[in-house]
């Protein structure tokens, strides 16, 4: 229960392996009845019976998958969420207690998703876009909310930052960080001339030129340390980030295990490795 791949009939049932056929293997698998599923948990809580987890791991991944979807817009590869979930649904059916008198999955939810939050946070920028507790809470809640690509008014930025119990301030810059990067200023004749298209404008509250260019260092200084750090790491380290997060074509777990004759696990912990020493590296050099 330790571990992510869930064997079945001798076959890896990996997410990024055949993401089509892990997706066809996983509906072949029966759901369970309530009364099937408080059977098969308490043998699973009193007696520790791993065949009864495995049941309850099968019947249960198909659940996953549209939690994993509906992150699809970070722009991350759908297998990799729903790995990251997956190991979320482990860690719930290891703590399910079934005399809580609830399914499975009502109570799995949870884990699911906060592991999946956290890969999120974790990988959407090498640099976290959301530190403290309060910023996790306004990331989401801002990707959640976005209907448009129209920039929140002063009264729908008062709403979130009252909601969340932050600043109208901390609503603004967690919005400027989402969406800045996203635009485009390269409009082709045929997009300037179309009616009723909203394009959101930077404006900054800084009209002073020193600071405009002061701003403009400072950026400039921690793209020069993110590429010191990146040449610090060792070149399978380097190559694994430049091609998961850095490239405009991303590579996914799957073809980089294959590249480096290891396991997606082994990919994701080197990866893991790579960004906290680069975090460390860019925290000691600002100091």
């Amino acid at each position: 229960m330790n571990e992510l791949v869930v064997r079945n009939a001798g076959m890896d049932l990996v997410p990024g392996k055949n993401l089509d056929t892990y997706l066809r293997t996983i509906q072949s698998f029966p759901q369970l009845s309530a009364e099937q599923e408080r059977e098969l948990a308490e043998r699973y809580y009193y007696h520790k019976d791993m065949d009864a987890a495995r049941q309850l791991v099968l019947s249960s991944l198909r659940y996953v998958v549209p939690i994993a979807r509906s992150y699809s817009g970070y722009g991350l590869p759908l297998a990799d969420l729903i790995q990251e979930g997956n190991i979320g649904l482990l860690k719930a059916i290891k703590r399910f207690d079934p005399k809580e008198n609830v399914r499975l999955m009502t109570f799995a939810v949870h884990w699911i998703r906060a592991e999946i939050n956290e890969f999120v946070i974790r990988n959407w920028r090498i640099v976290k876009t959301a530190t403290t507790k309060a910023q996790r809470k306004l990331f989401f809640k801002l990707r959640g909310a976005k209907k448009s690509l129209e920039w929140l008014s002063d009264k729908d930025a008062d709403t979130v930052a009252k909601d969340l119990g932050v600043t109208r301030k901390d609503v603004l810059e967690m919005e400027s960080r989402l969406y800045g990067r996203d635009l485009s200023v390269n409009l082709s004749p045929d997009e300037e001339e179309e009616e009723n298209t909203h394009f959101p404008v930077l404006v900054s509250e800084e009209l002073d030129p020193e600071n405009a260019l002061a701003n403009e260092s400072e950026a400039e200084y921690q793209q020069k340390l993110m590429a010191k750090a990146l040449a610090e790491l060792d070149d399978r380290s380097r190559d694994i980030l430049q091609k998961r997060w850095l490239n405009d074509e991303k590579v996914g777990l799957k073809e980089l295990a294959e590249t480096y004759g290891v396991s997606m696990e082994r990919i994701r912990q080197i990866e893991k490795q790579a960004m906290k020493k680069i975090k460390k590296r860019m925290e000691e050099a600002a100091a």
